[in-house]
Parts: C-alpha cells; sequence; structure tokens
C-alpha cells in the first residue's frame, strides 16, 4: 500500500474511533437505569428489592434522575453474555476490580474474606489462619475460593467441609447452609466473602459473630475492591458513574454498614474507619 493510501487510511480510521465510542454509549438506555441482577440472591438481591445491592441501585436511579429498570438472571454461568453483552441492561453492581468480562467503574466497596464462629465459643478470638486453635477444626470453606490455599497451607483441609461455588442460588444455597451447619455444630467455623456472611449474620444468626481476615501475609490476598460493571468501550457511561460513586461514597458506605457488610481501607489492613 503506497504511504499516501496508509496516511489516508489512517485518518479515517481515527475518525471513525470517536465514531465508535459514540455509538457504543448509545447502546446506554436514556430513559431507564437498566440493572442486571440475580433474582434469588440475598443479600445481595432479589426481585423484591430487599438486598443491599437494590438499594444502591435505587440510589444510582435517584441520583440520575431515571426509573429503575431490572433485567433478572441468574448470577451463573453466561450471566453477563445473556444481560450486560446482549444490551438487555447496562449495568452489573458487584463486580471484582479487573475482570475482564465488563469495563469497571472506580470501586465502591473494599472488603475481605471473613471468619464466622460462634459468639464467645473457643474460636472466638481467632483472626488468623495459622492460630493453633484451629488445628483440630471442622472449617467450612466454599470450594476453589481464594482462602482454600491459605487452609491448606496451614494444613487444615483435611477436616474442612467444601460448599459449591457456582450455583443457580433459586435451587441452591451454599452460604446459608454453611452458616446453618454452624450454628448446629456440624462445622466449627465457617470462611465466607464478607459482604455476604456479614449481612447473613446480622439478620439471621445472632448467635455467631464475622472477623475479617486482615492478617494474612501470604498469597492469595483474601481482600478485593468491588466496582460496578459496564460493556467494554462505554468509557463516557463510565465516567458518568465514578462521579457518581465519588460524589455519593457516604451515602454508598451507609447502605453497605447497615446491611452489615464489613467495609475495610483500600489496603485490605483495617476497618473503615467510622463504618465498623
Amino acid at each position: 500500500m503506497p504511504a499516501s493510501a496508509r496516511t489516508i487510511l489512517g485518518l479515517i480510521l481515527c475518525l471513525l474511533a470517536p465514531m465508535a465510542g459514540a455509538q457504543t454509549s448509545d447502546l446506554v438506555s436514556k430513559s431507564a437505569l437498566r440493572v442486571c441482577e440475580d433474582p434469588a440472591n440475598l443479600p445481595m438481591s432479589n426481585t423484591a428489592g430487599e438486598g443491599y445491592e437494590n438499594k444502591l441501585a435505587e440510589l444510582i436511579a435517584e441520583k440520575l434522575e431515571l426509573p429503575l429498570q431490572y433485567e433478572w438472571y441468574p448470577m451463573a454461568t453466561g450471566f453477563i453474555r445473556q444481560t450486560l453483552r446482549a444490551n438487555k441492561c447496562d449495568l452489573v453492581i458487584g463486580f471484582a476490580q479487573g475482570d475482564e468480562m465488563v469495563l469497571n467503574t472506580n470501586h465502591y466497596l473494599t472488603s475481605a474474606f471473613v471468619l464466622v464462629v460462634k459468639k464467645d465459643g473457643p474460636l472466638s478470638a481467632v483472626d488468623t489462619l495459622s492460630d493453633p486453635a484451629l488445628a483440630d477444626a471442622r472449617i467450612g470453606i466454599v470450594a476453589g475460593s481464594p482462602p482454600a490455599t491459605h487452609l491448606a497451607r496451614n494444613r487444615l483441609l483435611v477436616k474442612a467441609k467444601a460448599y459449591n461455588l457456582v450455583v443457580d442460588r433459586r435451587y441452591e444455597s451454599p452460604v446459608l447452609d454453611m452458616l446453618g451447619d454452624l450454628d448446629k455444630g456440624d462445622i466449627d467455623a465457617a470462611i465466607v466473602w464478607g459482604p455476604i456472611a456479614g449481612p447473613l449474620v446480622k439478620s439471621d444468626h445472632p448467635g455467631l459473630q464475622v472477623t475479617p481476615l486482615l492478617k494474612e501475609e501470604l498469597p492469595p490476598r483474601l481482600f478485593f475492591r468491588i466496582t460496578m460493571g459496564v460493556r467494554p468501550g462505554e468509557k463516557v457511561w463510565q465516567r458518568k458513574l465514578n462521579s457518581l460513586i465519588r460524589r455519593n461514597q457516604d451515602e454508598i458506605n451507609a447502605i453497605l454498614a447497615d446491611a452489615g457488610v464489613p467495609l475495610i481501607n483500600d489496603m485490605g489492613t483495617a476497618p473503615l474507619e467510622g463504618t465498623n
């Protein structure tokens, strides 16, 4: 291709790039805030609007001055493909930072995996997985989750009980089963993602306590920053949400704290001041 032709082609591509971005942004509804959510995924969401992600969606819709509209789909294989990528909605609330399936907003939440035990029980003072008190404990763990590596390192997997990771919550609820087993004494402790365990313990398990695992020094890390997800390429929509998160972080924190989500600082080293 002659140099002049390459130059012209380059100019055309430069001109088309902003147009492509505009076309992508045009997929975002102007008439409603369309949110992808799981219909049976408490404490995060359900069709009755009782989850804390429902409350966050309501807050965002209010700030955008738009009616709230849900696209319901179980949080299992195919969720993003069948909802966000299919242009049935424009926003997913609750995606780990760096996930390549979506374009992440700035994070609105930092939390950690937690150790759940009985209040005033023999494990109530434990705050690290290397504690000798756990040596003979029967620990519930979600299979394939990051804490499993720490359990293996500390030789705690032999007596551990595994619960399924990816399920359709309309039919199976591993964390609910795990906390129920802990109440009954079938296991001695449970390790669960904090934004799931915290609210469930607060609402339904008064005899249990939640301790964020903030002292593990070896990988994998047990704290994560949680974002909202939009379609790749929708930078204008992403920036609008980033601004909304920044301006309303205090209200977001209040919703999460009221639900019982354990909030920690961005470095994963301590509880977030004023919320725990």
